[in-house]
């Protein structure tokens, strides 16, 4: 089952033509990495997506409901969760109290604290520690708990391997892992190996298009046909 599609998106950053035609899918229970040099327009897709830059050309649905137009509100509202690169949490709020703040007042709160502490035990260790204070990779823990919580039925993942220790990528890459058991996730990602094995699928983006695609079983880091758009 499709959950999100795009279908031949264009998006501008004023005069700038930053995504120019982009079509892509993420099916129910899958994993998707959208791959790509910096600059390409990954993020940018996330905005669109999003509402939050939204584009000019082209559909973006979510279970077939058009979100072209929409308020970005009402985006989050249908179910789509953001986690983006700089994590954006309450830094003097303590672990709990950060979890506790993305539950949607119709949800069971202990459900919720269950969920989280169970996907990443080491929260369950820091409840009271203030957000602050965590690991880099502890507080991209948090970032993806907070998402798992907020009623989600996708979450789009913004490079969530930026700026850590080699270690502290592969705690993160279980923990998006252990994630994605219960949300779908489309996922952009610098560290090629890292998104190869979490994802099920990839896309490759050059100059704000969609150049290739397919099973991720079918390439490896090595893989010419991705480094050519992917190498500095």
């Amino acid at each position: 089952m499709t959950l999100l599609e795009l279908d031949g998106v264009h998006t501008y950053y004023g005069e700038s033509h930053i995504l120019q035609g982009v079509d892509l899918t993420v099916e129910k229970g899958e994993v998707v990495a959208l791959l790509g040099r910096n600059g390409v327009g990954k993020t940018t897709t996330f905005r669109s997506i999003l509402q939050l830059t939204p584009p000019q050309e082209g559909s973006i649905r979510f279970r077939e409901e058009e979100l072209t137009g929409k308020d970005t509100y009402e985006v989050a509202d249908a179910g789509i969760g953001w986690i983006p690169e700089d994590r954006r949490m309450f830094s003097r709020l303590s672990v709990e109290e950060n979890i506790r703040a993305a539950v949607p007042n119709n949800a069971s709160m202990s459900d919720a604290l269950e969920l989280a502490y169970e996907t990443f035990p080491v929260l369950a260790e820091r409840a009271d520690q203030r957000a602050g204070d965590l690991s880099g990779g502890q507080q991209q823990m948090l970032a993806i708990a907070r998402g798992l919580v907020g009623g989600n039925d996708i979450l789009l993942v913004d490079e969530p391997s930026e700026g850590l220790a080699p270690k502290i990528v592969t705690d993160v890459g279980e923990a998006l892992l252990s994630a994605a058991e219960s949300v779908p996730i489309l996922l952009v990602e610098q560290k090629l190996g890292l998104a190869l094995d979490l994802a099920d699928r990839f896309y490759v983006m050059d100059h704000g298009t969609i150049v290739d695609s397919g099973e991720t079983s079918e390439v490896g880091v090595d893989d010419e046909r991705l480094r050519r758009y992917l190498s500095a």
